[in-house]
Protein backbone atom coordinates (compact mmCIF):
# COMPACT_ATOMS: atom_id res chain seq x y z
CA UNK A 1 0.00 0.00 0.00
CA UNK A 2 1.15 3.53 -0.84
CA UNK A 3 -0.02 6.93 0.28
CA UNK A 4 -0.78 9.50 -2.57
CA UNK A 5 1.83 12.64 -1.98
CA UNK A 6 -0.67 15.50 -2.04
CA UNK A 7 2.85 17.90 -1.31
CA UNK A 8 0.77 20.74 -0.91
CA UNK A 9 2.77 22.69 1.67
CA UNK A 10 0.49 25.77 0.90
CA UNK A 11 3.35 28.02 0.87
CA UNK A 12 2.35 31.88 1.24
CA UNK A 13 6.06 32.43 0.96
CA UNK A 14 8.47 33.90 3.32
CA UNK A 15 8.28 37.37 0.90
CA UNK A 16 5.13 37.14 0.82
CA UNK A 17 4.07 36.24 3.97
CA UNK A 18 6.18 39.03 4.86
CA UNK A 19 4.71 41.55 3.00
CA UNK A 20 1.44 40.54 4.47
CA UNK A 21 2.13 41.38 7.92
CA UNK A 22 3.80 44.75 6.79
CA UNK A 23 0.73 45.56 5.04
CA UNK A 24 -1.51 44.96 8.13
CA UNK A 25 0.98 46.89 10.61
CA UNK A 26 2.22 43.67 12.01
CA UNK A 27 5.76 42.57 13.27
CA UNK A 28 7.66 41.16 10.65
CA UNK A 29 9.55 38.62 12.44
CA UNK A 30 10.08 35.36 10.49
CA UNK A 31 9.10 32.02 11.96
CA UNK A 32 11.37 29.38 11.99
CA UNK A 33 10.43 26.46 9.41
CA UNK A 34 9.08 22.91 10.11
CA UNK A 35 8.58 20.05 7.78
CA UNK A 36 6.02 17.78 9.17
CA UNK A 37 4.95 14.88 6.99
CA UNK A 38 0.82 14.48 7.70
CA UNK A 39 -1.01 11.58 6.88
CA UNK A 40 -4.75 11.96 6.58
CA UNK A 41 -7.96 10.85 5.56
CA UNK A 42 -9.85 12.65 2.74
CA UNK A 43 -13.26 13.48 4.08
CA UNK A 44 -14.28 16.74 5.87
CA UNK A 45 -14.30 15.16 9.31
CA UNK A 46 -11.01 14.62 9.06
CA UNK A 47 -8.98 16.71 7.11
CA UNK A 48 -11.76 19.81 7.33
CA UNK A 49 -9.39 21.21 9.65
CA UNK A 50 -6.25 20.71 7.60
CA UNK A 51 -7.30 22.48 4.76
CA UNK A 52 -9.41 24.84 6.23
CA UNK A 53 -5.97 25.82 8.25
CA UNK A 54 -3.67 25.78 5.09
CA UNK A 55 -6.06 28.11 2.90
CA UNK A 56 -6.31 30.91 5.59
CA UNK A 57 -2.55 30.84 6.49
CA UNK A 58 -3.08 29.33 10.00
CA UNK A 59 -0.20 26.46 9.99
CA UNK A 60 2.17 28.98 7.81
CA UNK A 61 1.92 31.80 10.45
CA UNK A 62 3.03 28.77 12.68
CA UNK A 63 6.47 27.90 10.22
CA UNK A 64 4.49 24.46 9.78
CA UNK A 65 5.13 22.93 6.58
CA UNK A 66 3.18 20.22 5.72
CA UNK A 67 3.84 17.23 3.37
CA UNK A 68 0.63 15.86 2.99
CA UNK A 69 0.34 12.07 2.20
CA UNK A 70 -3.45 11.03 1.57
CA UNK A 71 -4.83 7.45 2.04
CA UNK A 72 -8.07 5.78 1.91
CA UNK A 73 -8.65 4.37 5.59
CA UNK A 74 -7.27 5.25 8.90
CA UNK A 75 -5.28 2.02 9.78
CA UNK A 76 -3.27 2.29 6.37
CA UNK A 77 -2.64 5.89 8.04
CA UNK A 78 -1.36 4.33 11.33
CA UNK A 79 0.37 1.89 9.44
CA UNK A 80 2.28 3.80 7.24
CA UNK A 81 3.51 5.92 10.96
CA UNK A 82 4.29 2.94 12.40
CA UNK A 83 6.83 2.36 9.31
CA UNK A 84 8.67 6.09 10.26
CA UNK A 85 6.82 7.40 6.81
CA UNK A 86 4.83 9.65 8.48
CA UNK A 87 5.81 12.38 11.74
CA UNK A 88 1.93 13.02 12.65
CA UNK A 89 -1.67 11.31 11.78
CA UNK A 90 -4.84 12.81 11.32
CA UNK A 91 -7.74 10.46 11.56
CA UNK A 92 -11.38 9.04 12.55
CA UNK A 93 -12.36 6.56 15.45
CA UNK A 94 -9.45 4.26 14.32
CA UNK A 95 -7.10 6.40 16.97
CA UNK A 96 -8.67 4.79 19.86
CA UNK A 97 -7.63 1.37 18.20
CA UNK A 98 -4.25 2.15 17.80
CA UNK A 99 -3.73 4.68 20.32
CA UNK A 100 -4.49 1.79 23.13
CA UNK A 101 -2.41 -0.54 21.28
CA UNK A 102 0.87 1.98 21.77
CA UNK A 103 1.17 2.82 18.48
CA UNK A 104 1.52 6.55 19.02
CA UNK A 105 0.42 9.22 20.98
CA UNK A 106 -2.89 11.36 20.59
CA UNK A 107 -2.90 15.11 21.49
CA UNK A 108 -5.66 16.78 19.26
CA UNK A 109 -9.14 15.89 18.77
CA UNK A 110 -10.72 17.69 15.83
CA UNK A 111 -14.45 16.84 16.11
CA UNK A 112 -17.21 14.00 17.71
CA UNK A 113 -18.05 11.92 14.21
CA UNK A 114 -21.81 12.26 14.88
CA UNK A 115 -23.39 11.41 11.33
CA UNK A 116 -20.27 10.26 9.53
CA UNK A 117 -21.06 6.53 9.73
CA UNK A 118 -24.14 5.49 7.88
CA UNK A 119 -25.60 1.79 7.20
CA UNK A 120 -26.72 1.44 3.16
CA UNK A 121 -28.79 -1.63 1.85
CA UNK A 122 -30.51 -2.74 -1.59
CA UNK A 123 -34.17 -3.82 -0.89
CA UNK A 124 -33.62 -5.48 -4.75
CA UNK A 125 -30.93 -8.03 -2.62
CA UNK A 126 -33.66 -8.78 -0.22
CA UNK A 127 -32.77 -6.36 2.67
CA UNK A 128 -35.16 -3.86 3.17
CA UNK A 129 -35.01 -3.50 7.03
CA UNK A 130 -31.83 -3.79 9.96
CA UNK A 131 -33.77 -7.35 10.67
CA UNK A 132 -33.41 -8.65 7.43
CA UNK A 133 -29.52 -8.27 7.69
CA UNK A 134 -29.19 -11.91 9.65
CA UNK A 135 -27.08 -14.16 7.92
CA UNK A 136 -26.06 -11.55 5.09
CA UNK A 137 -22.81 -9.90 4.11
CA UNK A 138 -22.20 -6.61 4.79
CA UNK A 139 -19.29 -4.87 3.37
CA UNK A 140 -16.88 -2.16 5.87
CA UNK A 141 -13.71 -1.37 6.61
CA UNK A 142 -12.74 -2.96 10.12
CA UNK A 143 -11.16 -0.88 13.15
CA UNK A 144 -12.74 2.71 12.11
CA UNK A 145 -16.17 4.37 12.70
CA UNK A 146 -17.95 2.60 10.46
CA UNK A 147 -17.36 -0.66 12.12
CA UNK A 148 -17.84 0.72 15.84
CA UNK A 149 -21.38 1.92 14.15
CA UNK A 150 -22.33 -1.13 12.51
CA UNK A 151 -21.64 -3.04 15.86
CA UNK A 152 -24.01 -0.49 17.77
CA UNK A 153 -26.90 -0.46 14.79
CA UNK A 154 -26.75 -4.59 15.11
CA UNK A 155 -27.01 -4.67 18.65
CA UNK A 156 -29.67 -2.26 19.19
CA UNK A 157 -31.39 -4.32 16.61
CA UNK A 158 -31.16 -7.48 18.78
CA UNK A 159 -28.51 -8.64 16.05
CA UNK A 160 -25.42 -9.95 17.75
CA UNK A 161 -22.56 -9.29 15.21
CA UNK A 162 -21.74 -13.04 15.11
CA UNK A 163 -25.38 -13.58 12.78
CA UNK A 164 -23.99 -11.60 9.89
CA UNK A 165 -20.53 -11.92 8.14
CA UNK A 166 -18.39 -8.61 8.34
CA UNK A 167 -16.62 -8.49 4.36
CA UNK A 168 -13.47 -5.93 5.45
CA UNK A 169 -11.91 -4.30 2.79
CA UNK A 170 -10.70 -0.47 2.33
CA UNK A 171 -13.54 2.25 1.95
CA UNK A 172 -13.34 2.37 -2.07
CA UNK A 173 -13.58 -1.57 -2.19
CA UNK A 174 -16.21 -2.07 0.07
CA UNK A 175 -18.37 0.45 -1.57
CA UNK A 176 -17.50 -0.55 -5.14
CA UNK A 177 -18.77 -4.14 -3.20
CA UNK A 178 -22.00 -2.83 -2.62
CA UNK A 179 -22.50 -1.09 -6.04
CA UNK A 180 -21.75 -4.38 -7.95
CA UNK A 181 -23.96 -6.15 -5.94
CA UNK A 182 -21.53 -8.54 -4.47
CA UNK A 183 -23.30 -7.72 -0.66
CA UNK A 184 -26.88 -6.45 -0.03
CA UNK A 185 -25.22 -3.52 2.55
CA UNK A 186 -22.42 -1.75 3.39
CA UNK A 187 -21.29 0.36 6.27
CA UNK A 188 -19.64 3.24 5.19
CA UNK A 189 -18.91 7.12 5.98
CA UNK A 190 -19.05 10.20 4.13
CA UNK A 191 -18.25 11.10 1.42
CA UNK A 192 -18.92 7.66 0.33
CA UNK A 193 -22.66 7.67 0.43
CA UNK A 194 -22.59 10.18 -2.55
CA UNK A 195 -21.35 7.22 -4.95
CA UNK A 196 -23.79 5.03 -3.88
CA UNK A 197 -26.72 7.41 -4.45
CA UNK A 198 -25.11 8.14 -7.41
CA UNK A 199 -24.69 4.68 -8.68
CA UNK A 200 -27.78 3.16 -7.13
CA UNK A 201 -30.85 5.65 -7.21
CA UNK A 202 -32.94 2.58 -5.38
CA UNK A 203 -30.40 1.97 -2.13
CA UNK A 204 -31.84 3.15 0.93
CA UNK A 205 -30.17 4.65 3.73
CA UNK A 206 -31.54 2.55 6.67
CA UNK A 207 -30.04 5.06 9.69
CA UNK A 208 -26.13 7.08 10.35
CA UNK A 209 -24.79 7.36 13.68
CA UNK A 210 -26.48 9.93 15.10
CA UNK A 211 -29.17 7.52 16.41
CA UNK A 212 -26.82 6.53 19.05
CA UNK A 213 -25.83 9.82 20.06
CA UNK A 214 -24.89 11.23 22.65
CA UNK A 215 -25.10 7.87 24.15
CA UNK A 216 -22.23 7.03 22.55
CA UNK A 217 -19.27 9.72 20.74
CA UNK A 218 -16.18 8.68 17.99
CA UNK A 219 -13.84 11.00 18.29
CA UNK A 220 -11.39 12.06 15.44
CA UNK A 221 -8.36 13.67 15.93
CA UNK A 222 -4.40 13.98 15.39
CA UNK A 223 -1.29 11.39 16.75
CA UNK A 224 2.11 11.52 16.30
CA UNK A 225 4.74 8.71 16.47
CA UNK A 226 5.88 8.26 19.71
CA UNK A 227 9.65 8.95 19.17
CA UNK A 228 8.06 12.17 17.24
CA UNK A 229 5.70 12.88 20.25
CA UNK A 230 8.97 12.93 22.82
CA UNK A 231 11.18 14.66 20.79
CA UNK A 232 8.83 17.55 19.78
CA UNK A 233 6.31 18.99 21.77
CA UNK A 234 7.41 22.59 20.71
CA UNK A 235 6.24 21.31 16.65
CA UNK A 236 3.24 19.63 17.74
CA UNK A 237 2.26 23.12 19.99
CA UNK A 238 2.55 24.97 16.87
CA UNK A 239 0.52 22.45 14.76
CA UNK A 240 -2.35 22.97 17.52
CA UNK A 241 -2.17 26.86 17.61
CA UNK A 242 -2.96 26.50 14.15
CA UNK A 243 -5.60 23.84 14.19
CA UNK A 244 -7.29 26.43 17.03
CA UNK A 245 -6.76 29.35 14.54
CA UNK A 246 -8.70 26.76 11.91
CA UNK A 247 -11.15 25.24 14.31
CA UNK A 248 -12.65 28.60 15.64
CA UNK A 249 -13.32 29.94 12.21
CA UNK A 250 -14.79 26.97 11.27
CA UNK A 251 -17.12 26.95 14.16
CA UNK A 252 -17.79 31.12 13.97
CA UNK A 253 -18.31 30.60 9.56
CA UNK A 254 -19.47 27.29 9.25
CA UNK A 255 -21.45 28.24 5.86
CA UNK A 256 -18.51 30.17 4.25
CA UNK A 257 -16.35 26.91 5.66
CA UNK A 258 -18.07 24.49 3.70
CA UNK A 259 -18.59 26.78 0.70
CA UNK A 260 -14.68 27.22 0.79
CA UNK A 261 -13.97 23.54 1.40
CA UNK A 262 -15.38 22.29 -2.40
CA UNK A 263 -12.47 23.28 -3.92
CA UNK A 264 -10.86 20.44 -2.41
CA UNK A 265 -13.57 17.91 -3.23
CA UNK A 266 -13.94 18.57 -6.65
CA UNK A 267 -15.93 15.43 -7.32
CA UNK A 268 -18.42 16.44 -4.90
CA UNK A 269 -21.26 18.86 -4.98
CA UNK A 270 -21.61 21.73 -2.44
CA UNK A 271 -24.45 20.20 -0.89
CA UNK A 272 -22.44 17.09 -0.25
CA UNK A 273 -20.11 19.04 1.66
CA UNK A 274 -22.35 20.43 3.51
CA UNK A 275 -24.38 17.51 4.43
CA UNK A 276 -20.49 16.03 5.29
CA UNK A 277 -19.72 18.99 7.65
CA UNK A 278 -23.33 18.78 9.33
CA UNK A 279 -22.54 15.37 10.13
CA UNK A 280 -19.54 16.28 12.65
CA UNK A 281 -19.73 18.14 15.87
CA UNK A 282 -17.90 21.14 16.18
CA UNK A 283 -16.75 22.88 19.73
CA UNK A 284 -14.86 26.16 19.96
CA UNK A 285 -11.47 26.04 20.90
CA UNK A 286 -12.49 27.47 24.93
CA UNK A 287 -15.31 24.68 25.11
CA UNK A 288 -13.17 22.24 23.42
CA UNK A 289 -10.70 23.14 26.87
CA UNK A 290 -13.15 22.52 29.12
CA UNK A 291 -13.64 18.70 28.03
CA UNK A 292 -10.51 18.28 27.68
CA UNK A 293 -9.59 19.60 31.53
CA UNK A 294 -12.65 18.06 32.97
CA UNK A 295 -11.78 14.28 31.70
CA UNK A 296 -15.23 14.11 29.26
CA UNK A 297 -12.35 13.55 25.93
CA UNK A 298 -10.62 10.67 28.05
CA UNK A 299 -14.23 9.19 28.87
CA UNK A 300 -15.21 9.74 25.37
CA UNK A 301 -11.72 7.92 23.68
CA UNK A 302 -12.00 5.11 26.44
CA UNK A 303 -15.26 3.92 25.73
CA UNK A 304 -14.30 3.43 21.91
CA UNK A 305 -11.13 1.72 22.79
CA UNK A 306 -13.16 -0.99 24.91
CA UNK A 307 -14.82 -1.69 22.01
CA UNK A 308 -12.34 -2.38 19.48
CA UNK A 309 -10.11 -4.30 22.32
CA UNK A 310 -13.04 -6.54 23.46
CA UNK A 311 -13.77 -7.14 19.69
CA UNK A 312 -10.31 -7.80 19.09
CA UNK A 313 -9.99 -9.91 22.65
CA UNK A 314 -6.93 -7.63 23.37
CA UNK A 315 -6.57 -7.21 26.98
CA UNK A 316 -3.89 -5.02 29.00
CA UNK A 317 -4.60 -2.65 26.54
CA UNK A 318 -3.12 0.99 27.08
CA UNK A 319 -6.40 3.82 28.98
CA UNK A 320 -6.78 6.79 26.80
CA UNK A 321 -5.88 8.93 29.96
CA UNK A 322 -2.10 7.59 29.15
CA UNK A 323 -2.37 7.68 25.30
CA UNK A 324 -4.01 10.76 24.99
CA UNK A 325 -1.60 14.00 26.18
CA UNK A 326 -4.07 17.24 27.49
CA UNK A 327 -1.41 18.81 28.62
CA UNK A 328 0.04 20.14 24.84
CA UNK A 329 -3.64 21.26 23.89
CA UNK A 330 -4.40 23.37 27.46
CA UNK A 331 -1.37 25.16 27.56
CA UNK A 332 -1.98 25.69 23.98
CA UNK A 333 -5.31 27.00 24.31
CA UNK A 334 -4.89 29.48 27.02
Amino acid sequence: MSARLVNRRRLLGGGAALAAATVLGAPTIAQARTRVRLGYLHVVAVDGHIWTGLDRGSFEREGIDFDLHEFDTGPEVFEAMMRGELDVASAGGVISNYLALDRGRGFLINDIEVATAQLWVRPALGVKAIADLRGKRIATTMKTTAHIFLDRALRANNIKPSEVEIVSASMPDAVRTFIAGDVPAVALWVPFNVAVREALPDAVKLVDASAFYPQSAVLGGWAARKDYFDGNSEVLSRIIRGWIDANDHMVRNSAATADALQAHYKSSRPADITEAFKAQKLYSAREWRRLYADGTVAKWLQQVSDFFMADAGVTGALRASDYFDTQLYLAAVG
